[in-house]
């Protein structure tokens, strides 16, 4: 291990093949950097609460010397050409691939999934720097038609400037790279700071990042805990060098960082809370349903924005796929993330735990059935059961709340435009999904559905070739696909006279 900040504690089953990229240091201007006040911060697995590294805990005054190494780098990055910068972003591909099993060990060490979904996520992330080291190359601008025979107007897509990336703890390493891979393919320079429960993986792609060779202080990662995670989000939005704010996680946050960047009229990018609906028509493949609705549900033991919150279930085929559904999670298997055969993992924390025992609770208590676990699980800590309710009402926090965990209600309804109003039913516009084999039925629902992606069919839609965000509440902003770039873009109208 590096030092005697990094804990083996996690990695006794497999230690790492390459030992470097467990970092127990910040990144900033291309140099590994403790806080200036000497203070740290722990990092614990959320499995068995055994510390695995200590980091540094950095503030304010280490924000402003990223942001100010983040800067300085800016003129040379953005005058590199897209291909240029496209070749270093695939170098990072390439290294992020060869070392996925590292990778991978140190999602499930820090955040508890098993370690074949954390495999997975890894690759996922790598997708992200592979699509944008090529997209880079297509920021077409556009020429206008003249309004004026001695004067040409043409539009260029510029890169916005120093970028402020802040990210969750579910996805540790896929919304890292959803974030900086677009952003340094435009031209910008970024500051990272990664959520104070799973720094280790956003390190570890930083400590690629520089093998891969990207200049001093383009990407710069600022580690801080829960005492001053508030004061480095402040110098993030309120510092002016910085030009976007760039953030996913609860809506409650993404509305304070909207309102600290308004003093200096930042661009934002947040991708905010969800309460997916996942709506089963009488007419869908039950089987398939089935086996979308535990993907969808408990991957990452349910702590994903984008995964499905209320399950709003045809009456006539209510009790057929209830029935179907609870065989299904009971095959799930509960265990540490890092022994064989994990499907679920723990929840992130205490909080986490507590808030799924008050939802599980509050539903039982005004009359929901409980059909599969309910309670906390018998390895202790922070484990849950796979749970289902039956006989669900939209006046119960599972249906008016994002419960973050992995409960799954079911309520009935009757008719098609019910279904639809209940899922509406909500501030949020994250993400859709419904069942159906009717065609005419598939394109009314996905068009009256109020969110950014809708899934027919599928438990799943993410891909780095896709745009993801929400409606309403869910956020502001696109990323993935070609428009994902878009957001660290400024546009200029050019108008050339004197031509005649």
């Amino acid at each position: 291990m590096p030092d005697s900040n990094i804990s083996s504690v996690g990695f006794r089953r497999r230690p790492l093949a390459q030992p470097r990229l467990l970092r127990s240091q910040a990144l900033i201007g291309g140099a590994w950097v403790d806080a200036r006040s000497g203070r740290q911060f722990d990092v614990v697995d959320p499995a068995t609460r055994e510390v695995i590294a200590r980091l540094p805990d950095m503030g304010r005054e280490d924000t402003q010397q990223a942001i100010a190494a983040a800067e300085r780098a800016g003129s040379d990055w953005r005058a590199r050409t897209a291909k240029e910068r496209g070749i270093l972003l695939r170098r990072w591909f390439d290294l992020v691939v060869a070392h996925q099993d590292d990778l991978a060990a140190i999602m499930t060490a820090e955040q508890g999934k098993p370690l074949a979904e954390a495999k997975g996520e890894v690759l996922f992330a790598a997708s992200f720097i592979d699509w944008y080291a090529e997209e880079g190359k297509r920021t077409y601008g556009d020429v206008i038609p003249t309004y004026s025979n001695d004067r040409r107007i043409v539009v260029l897509k510029q890169p916005i400037g120093v970028v402020a990336a802040i990210t969750p703890w579910n996805f540790p390493s896929g919304m890292v790279t959803r974030k900086c891979a677009p952003a340094l393919a435009a031209g910008c320079t970024v500051v990272l700071k990664p959520a104070e429960d799973t720094p280790l993986s956003a390190l570890a792609l930083a400590e690629l990042a520089q093998q891969a060779g990207l200049p001093p202080g383009v990407l710069n990662v600022v580690t801080t805990g829960p005492d001053l995670v508030a004061e480095v989000g402040d110098e993030l939005c309120q510092n002016p060098a910085v030009k976007k704010i760039s953030f996913t996680g609860s809506t409650a946050v993404g509305k304070h960082l909207m309102r600290q960047a308004a003093a200096t009229m930042k661009k934002v990018g947040l991708e905010l809370g969800g309460s997916a609906p996942f709506i089963v028509f009488d007419d869908a493949d039950l089987d398939v349903a089935v086996a979308a609705a535990v993907n969808s549900k408990f991957r990452a033991s349910g702590q994903t924005c984008t995964c499905s919150n209320r399950f709003f279930v045809q009456a006539s085929v209510y009790e057929i796929f209830a029935r179907k559904f609870v065989q299904a999670v009971k095959q799930l298997c509960v265990a540490p993330g890092n022994e064989p055969g994990s499907t679920i993992g723990p929840l992130i924390n205490r909080q986490a735990l507590e808030k799924v025992d008050a939802h599980v609770e509050d539903a039982q208590r005004l009359g929901a059935r409980l059909l599969a676990g309910g309670r906390r699980h018998a390895l202790g800590g922070t484990f849950y059961e796979p749970t289902v309710l039956a006989d669900v009402t939209t006046d119960m926090l599972v249906c008016r709340e994002e419960t973050f965990g992995p409960v799954a209600p079911l309520v009935r309804f009757d008719t098609e435009a019910e279904a639809i109003r209940m899922a509406n039913d909500t501030r949020y516009g994250l993400a859709g999904y419904f069942f159906t084999r009717d065609l005419a039925r598939a394109w009314r629902v996905a068009e009256e559905l109020d969110c950014g992606s809708v899934a027919i069919n599928e438990g799943s839609f993410s891909s780095e070739t896709v745009p993801v965000g929400g409606f309403k509440e869910s956020g502001i902003g696109r990323e993935g696909g070609h428009h994902g770039i878009e957001g660290y873009l400024e546009i200029k109208q050019v108008c050339i006279g004197g031509l005649r």
